[in-house]
């Protein structure tokens, strides 16, 4: 057995961003900049409307041990700095806690609402294999918000994005236009990156992600679309279905054809 070529997993070409308006989850204040900045910056240059919804209040984001609010403060106002370098044309910032984030009823319908009232043609949640706690239930959220959508209701697209991890991609968004910019918002996160060098890992992520590509492709961001037969199902069942993909044999043409 051949183990299946690079290209059934990962996107040789670029591709044109999905249609909008764009409705983005943010677990937390930077993550829609570290994770979607660039694909955020290029809708706006394509005049594609975005908006982003902050889930939770990043009170455990810093060293201000006792200082809560101020931190939340603090990074709602580098989250509205970033959003207007990012050209959104709305930001909501919900008081989900920080590193708290449930997965339930409520706040199922707490994305639902959300997605009803914004009518977006596409959303965009986290990763299924992101690290953070709060990262994989914004996913798993979004995820059966959209499920709960009725028939006759607007089926938005629902894709992921990449934040901090490595994740299943089928589509790769051309960042290298809007890549300085997007480093100017990133830098707004001060209280974030004086914890770490975030901006350094993200610029790594989105310079690998351009491996594949052509050479003047130097940056870019990877996200993955789900179809209308995946999202009928248990995410949990479409990533493992996902990640079987790396495991399986080359078609008999692939083989064939070296």
């Amino acid at each position: 057995m051949l183990p299946c070529p690079e290209h059934e997993l990962i996107p040789y070409e670029t591709a044109p961003l999905p249609p909008g308006p764009w409705l983005v989850f943010a677990p937390h204040a930077d993550d829609e900049t570290f994770g979607l900045g660039g694909c955020l910056l290029k809708a706006s240059d394509e005049h594609v409307e975005t908006r982003v919804v902050v889930v939770t209040d990043g009170a455990q984001g810093g060293e201000e041990r006792g200082d809560e609010d101020g931190l939340v403060d603090r990074r709602r106002g580098e989250v509205e700095r970033a959003g207007e370098l990012l050209g959104l044309r709305g930001l909501q910032c919900w008081s989900e806690p920080d590193r708290g984030l449930r997965v339930d009823a409520e706040r199922t319908e707490l994305f639902a609402s959300a997605i009803r009232k914004l009518q977006p043609a596409a959303v965009f949640f986290p990763g299924p294999l992101e690290i953070h706690p709060d990262h994989r239930a914004a996913g798993l959220l979004a995820w059966a918000a959209l499920q709960s959508l009725e028939a006759g209701e607007p089926k938005p697209l629902a894709l992921s994005y990449e934040i901090t991890a490595l994740n299943p991609i089928n589509l790769l968004i051309d960042i290298t236009a809007q890549m300085r910019r997007k480093r100017e918002a990133m830098a707004v996160y001060v209280s974030q990156n004086s914890q770490n060098s975030y901006p350094d890992y993200v610029t790594a992520l989105n310079r690998s992600r351009s491996f594949s590509l052509s050479s003047e492709v130097i940056y870019a961001e990877g996200l993955y679309h789900y179809d209308k037969d995946q999202l009928r199902r248990p995410l949990p069942e479409v990533v493992r279905e996902i990640v079987a993909g790396y495991f399986a044999p080359a078609s008999e043409a692939g083989e064939k054809g070296g």
